[in-house]
């Protein structure tokens, strides 16, 4: 059967809609950024613990003594794992992205619900919604938003949406109908009917859609980290590039406690907005007796308590210390903000955290994004991420630079030349070539441990390598991440088991493990790259001094190697901390880098 070129016909009409409606597209990502952005500082202003108190004070009203007393344990957890500031973000993300889709879900259910037509055509485009992976969502959101939290919370808003339609018009729907049909009968309009009869009815089942909106929202957060969402899901998606288990298991508990309350506390409000549920939960009460973590305190006394928080928070914070990131150095920068894009390689962490900490000391403001390489193109592109220090051209990276070029700056190499390889471990006998896999495909187990699908080096791999030398029946490549391919050749390398890796020079690698780089006869990997620095048009102009350094930036192979050697030695999370150690063993370096 001839293919049909489906994939063909979505991009042909991504890029249409990209070119003609770019300004509707614009429009949409200014107006979801201001409410991020608003909610983002509304909830991060306040002191942790005060705001804690706030948020448990009002689980002690909904839910008990109990409830509000772990609440504050909860929140206060988050607090002292230094997580808080990412809690926020991924709480306002999740907020931002609840009251769209309800804005969307609630009129679209009630439309459903009184429209048999409407219901029908509705339905399999909630199913289509609902069953697509919720990573595709993020492909367009990419290209026509960006990296950020923009794309992350369109993702949200389409992948949450469908219950929230689905529970509207199953609530209206399930009232009994000889209620309807009274309120008719005595002459309601229809208007009337719905406002006063079927919706505060259908209250319990519209709650709970929305308790399943915020849990879809939630469990999108890792998903939105991938793309610059940051929050907890950028701490999670850092921990899975990096294998930090204490970070992810840190990040992940953060998450768990965040999901629980907003799911106890839109449970508990869903019953209180219902007449029967209030009842149910009085004979509740009168049948339990009075106990002291059921206690719960009257409205007026909790709103009177989350006022005087409220009023020592916003208290604290404008006559309080300033929670900004103090700038340091000469104050060249002026504090100007500087974002960074990364990809989690060796230099490329090296690289970036050390312009960091250079351009800190020199008065900047810089956030680093860990991004996968598309995502990073894709942010450059769009004026998202300033620069990154980790492109490899003209080869491993040329499938980006031909779709994203006339709108990047190559600001030139500053180190090469390099060279991408597979390798494997010296007490590998018999295996020193690409010629010798064929025959050793059961040495291996016919694996090749890769890192990102999306790196440059995966797609050669994949495309010109194992054709080349007859392995692509052979061989399966294990598509991964950096530190997870590290990870498995420390474990196969302690235990002398024969272990095929992608890898590049230069890498602490091969100075960390006995590893023999395989023979290229045929050069299926072609001419070695040179690792530039690329940034977004107009960046030179925008930054001349950051340019005019970038462009002299240059860093000898003693020094590149000496410096991931620190990272490795300080551990996961301390970049800058071991860059700062390697600085001052190394003072010539940021004199070099950026002179002032």
């Amino acid at each position: 059967m001839p293919r049909i070129p489906l994939g063909d016909w979505v991009d042909r009409g991504v890029d249409a809609l990209q070119i003609h409606l770019e300004w509707l597209f614009d429009a949409i990502s200014a107006v979801v950024t201001g409410m991020y952005d608003g909610v983002d500082a509304a909830l991060s202003a306040p002191e942790p613990l005060l705001f804690a108190g706030i948020l448990a004070v009002v689980a002690w009203w909904l839910r008990g003594l109990l409830a509000g007393v772990l609440a504050f344990a909860g929140l206060a957890l988050i607090d002292s794992v230094q997580l808080w500031d990412e809690a926020m973000s991924t709480l306002s993300l999740v907020l931002v992205a609840t009251v769209v889709t309800l804005a969307i879900a609630l009129p679209l259910g009630i439309w459903a619900a009184r429209s048999q037509t409407v219901s029908a055509v509705v339905r399999p485009v909630l199913d289509f919604m609902q069953t697509m992976p919720a990573m595709v969502y993020l492909i367009p959101g990419i290209i026509f938003f960006g990296v950020g939290v923009v794309p992350g919370i369109i993702a949200t808003i389409i992948f949450a949406l469908p219950p929230g339609v689905r529970m509207t018009e199953l609530g209206i729907r399930q009232v009994d109908p000889e209620l309807v049909e009274a309120a008719e009968a005595f002459g309601t309009t229809p208007r009337d009917t719905l406002l006063r009869v079927q919706l505060p009815l259908a209250v319990p089942t519209i709650m709970a859609g929305v308790n399943q909106v915020i849990m879809l929202g939630l469990s999108m957060v890792v998903i939105a980290g991938m793309v610059g969402g940051g929050g907890l899901g950028g701490a999670v998606y850092r921990a899975i590039g990096n294998v930090d288990i204490g970070l992810g298991f840190e990040a992940g508990v953060s998450i768990v406690i965040l999901a629980m309350y907003l799911d106890r506390i839109t449970g508990e409000l869903g019953r209180q907005a219902s007449p029967l549920g209030r009842r149910a939960q009085a004979r509740a009460r009168a049948a339990a007796g009075t106990r002291i973590w059921r206690h719960r305190p009257q409205a007026s006394f909790a709103v009177v308590g989350v006022v005087v928080l409220a009023l020592v928070a916003g208290g604290m914070s404008v006559f309080g210390e300033d929670k900004g990131k103090a700038t340091r150095g000469s104050g060249v920068g002026s504090g100007q903000e500087i974002t960074i894009g990364y990809i989690p390689w060796d230099e490329g962490i090296a690289s970036t955290f050390l312009w960091k900490e250079v351009l800190e000391r020199r008065g900047f403001t810089v956030e680093t994004q860990q991004l996968e390489a598309g995502a990073l193109y894709t942010g450059l592109a769009g004026g998202q991420i300033d620069f990154q220090t980790d492109a490899w051209l003209p080869v491993t990276h040329d499938q980006y630079w031909k779709k994203y070029g006339d709108r990047l700056e190559n600001l030139g190499s500053w180190y090469g030349p390099t060279s991408l390889e597979l390798a494997v471990p010296s007490y590998v006998r018999g295996v020193d070539s690409l010629d010798d896999l064929k025959k050793h495909a059961g040495t291996f187990d016919g694996r090749i441990i890769g890192i990102e699908p999306s790196a440059g080096m995966m797609g050669l791999l994949k495309d010109e390598v194992l054709p080349r030398y007859g392995l692509e029946d052979t061989y399966t490549v294990v598509d991964g991440s950096t530190p997870g391919m590290l990870a498995e050749l420390k474990r196969a390398y302690q235990k002398k088991e024969p272990i095929l890796t992608t890898l590049w020079s230069p890498h602490w690698a091969y100075s960390g493990f006995d590893l023999k780089k395989l023979k290229d006869p045929k050069g299926a990997w072609g001419k070695g790259d040179t690792i530039h620095t690329v940034a977004r048009k107009g960046f030179s102009s925008d930054h001349p001094e950051i340019g005019a350094w970038l462009k002299d930036f240059k860093l000898t192979e003693k020094q590149l190697t000496s410096l991931e050697a620190e990272i490795q030695r300080t551990g996961k999370g301390e970049e800058q901390t071991a860059v700062r150690s390697w600085l001052s063993k190394n003072p010539q370096v940021e004199e070099a880098m950026a002179p002032v």
